[in-house]
């Protein structure tokens, strides 16, 4: 099904380097994987619905839901570094995006 040659090719465009013993390992690997998928190309899926995974998955959050704290002094004592404004006592952290340069 796949060659020595066809493995060699394959390691050369991943830029590994593969030792005689391994490109025989991986050529029969290999053969044995594209003959499985071979086995599934023949199933009947006309009826079987596209789907991106094979179980369900559904995502379970909570609300994002917006609640005061009551001690605000209490998380802004624990930050390294604050900055007090006419709108009030924020964290103060290292810019980001942009630059005032």
């Amino acid at each position: 099904m796949i060659d020595r040659e066809q493995v060699r090719k394959v390691a050369h465009l991943a830029r590994l380097e593969l030792t005689p013993d391994e490109e025989e390992m991986f050529t029969t690997q290999l053969s044995s994987i594209l003959e499985y998928f071979e086995q599934l190309s023949e199933l009947d899926t006309t009826d079987v619905p596209p789907t991106a995974r094979a179980i369900d998955v559904s995502n379970v959050t909570r609300a994002d839901a917006l609640h005061p704290y009551a001690d605000r002094e209490s998380i802004l004592a624990s930050a390294p570094e604050r900055e007090t404004t006419m709108a009030g006592d924020f964290f103060k952290v290292p810019q980001i995006m942009g630059s005032d340069e």
